[in-house]
């Protein structure tokens, strides 16, 4: 796809390659060369820091569990199609 190179220098993703890779609003991507080439590369957040967020603060009970490494397994899954 082509994008045109906004005010101060910025890009939009497209959204079918936002949706395609995971890419959220706020996410952190690694931006390199390769060549005349810019490769952006989305920082897959560490997993345990996922379980944390979605655990909080409230106390440990099996519903929050079962919610949490679902999850934790939709993640992997999402990563690994990714080849993460």
């Amino acid at each position: 796809q082509i994008v045109k190179i906004g005010e101060r220098y910025t890009v939009v993703i497209p959204k079918e390659i936002r949706e395609k890779l995971g890419i959220k609003k706020g996410q952190l991507v690694r931006v390199s060369t390769d060549g005349r080439k810019i490769i952006l590369e989305p920082i897959v957040e560490n997993p345990f820091k996922t379980f944390e967020k979605i655990l909080g603060d409230f106390t440990y009970d099996r519903e929050a569990r079962k919610k949490a490494e679902k999850e934790l397994l939709k993640e992997a899954l999402r990563d690994a199609d990714l080849g993460y």
